[in-house]
């Protein structure tokens, strides 16, 4: 197929110094090619919010069940049973349902204490320093910390399993994830603790998931079996570490942009929850996902036709003028709340939405309380290495 209109406008999702602020090009994406067909890795994206949320939960025509990264479903890569983020319905639901179980709202509720635990004893010990890294001081260990302990990772062990995760993801500049030529992670690196909760039961998601019993897509009543586990907990692990990483990074810099804001948020805690409703929208941490398309469907007069790679820009749909107002480019946490799709919408929307928006919103509290004031250290920030997530992997600032 062609592009569906003469605009010059390129988007590659490899392209380093495009990526470091791809507003711009996502603009004249939504505003001059709706549709785009990007021929030299052979996939076709959408922009607008309404094309791109019609998409997204339209799961017969864009099927996740090859993966959901442009790299993975080129790939063409076997996708391991329990792996629900690359399933479709009926056993998506399947798998989907199990988890829910351990993510009630109740049990997120509960963690805040135990958030707020962690962040006090990151935080105090930089008061009067002068710097904090919002990723390295807490962004990437705080929710390393949370989810290690809903599932049951001993302390010596969760460093490890984060960066095994996070490797999965990482990219080298210009260049595919690695996972597309090294095959996708079963979650191998979990057996020893699988083996050992086996015989130690807890208060914990691998106990959990050994114990419970299921109909599964045939109709049978049955327990997981050890591959199916090992890879559900990979899954909760990689989603757990990296979106409240990014998300507490985005914070720093936003918010060092947008000083009068800041100090909104100092004098009225209040308005941190839209804050971070706001930040999601922004700033996703996901910025595109991507579907295989099982069928010729007809898109601005376009014939995608079956086969192809749909990508779904999720960064480019959250700041859409047709969704958000001519103000959709701009940050304000006073904006009327809209529904956004960094959480994705409909059958994959995220399970781990309501941990993210709580360890977000104690993140950003704790901060404040102590960091009033800060500026980022630009010269020392480095953006992450992934095609795949938008973030922070060092954001330095000079606090107050």
């Amino acid at each position: 197929m062609t592009a569906s209109t003469n605009s010059d406008v390129h988007f590659d999702p490899y392209d380093v110094e495009l990526i470091a602020d791809p507003y711009p090009m996502f603009m004249r994406l939504r505003n001059e090619a709706p549709l785009y067909h990007n021929a030299e890795y052979e996939f076709v994206a959408l922009s607008r919010f309404a094309d791109v949320t019609k998409a997204v939960i339209d799961h017969d025509t864009y099927s996740s069940a090859r993966g959901v990264i442009l790299e993975l479903i080129k790939a063409n890569l076997e996708i391991p049973s329990g792996m629900l983020i690359f399933e479709d319905p009926p056993i998506h639901d399947v798998h989907r349902k199990l988890l829910s179980r351990m993510f009630t709202p109740r049990k997120i509720v509960a963690l805040e204490p135990m958030i707020r635990d962690y962040c006090a004893q990151l935080l105090d010990p930089l008061v009067g320093s002068g710097r904090f890294d919002f990723v390295k001081d807490l962004g990437a260990i705080m929710p390393m910390k949370v989810i290690s302990m809903l599932l049951g990772i001993p302390e010596d062990d969760q460093e490890f399993i984060r960066d095994r995760g996070n490797a999965q993801l990482r990219t080298e500049a210009g260049k595919p994830m690695k996972a597309a030529e090294q095959g996708l992670s079963v979650g191998e690196q979990f057996e020893a603790y699988i083996n050992w909760r086996a015989e130690n039961p807890s208060d914990d998601i691998m106990t959990d998931l050994l114990n419970v019993e299921f109909v599964d897509d045939t109709g049978t009543t049955r327990r997981l079996t050890r591959s199916e586990i090992l890879v559900y907990l990979n899954v909760v692990a990689g989603a757990g570490n990296e979106t409240t990483t990014r998300l507490i990074g985005w914070a720093g810099k936003v918010l060092a942009e947008h000083p009068d804001q800041r100090r909104e948020l100092v004098e009225n805690i209040g308005l941190i929850p839209q804050a971070i409703e706001e930040l999601l929208r922004y700033e996703p941490p996901a910025p595109h996902m991507s579907r295989y398309v099982t069928r010729d469907v007809t898109l601005y007069d376009q014939t995608v036709p079956e086969g192809s790679v749909m990508m779904m820009l999720l960064g480019a749909a959250c700041r859409d003028e047709r969704q958000f107002g001519a103000d959709a480019g701009e940050f304000d946490i006073h904006r009327t709340p809209r529904p956004h799709l960094t959480f994705s919408v409909g059958t994959h929307f995220c399970l781990g939405s309501a941990l993210a928006r709580l360890e977000g919103r104690v993140a950003l509290e704790e901060i404040l309380k102590r960091f009033p004031e800060w500026d980022v250290d630009l010269v020392n920030a480095k953006l992450s290495p992934t095609s795949t997530v938008r973030g922070w992997e060092t954001l330095p600032t000079v606090v107050a």
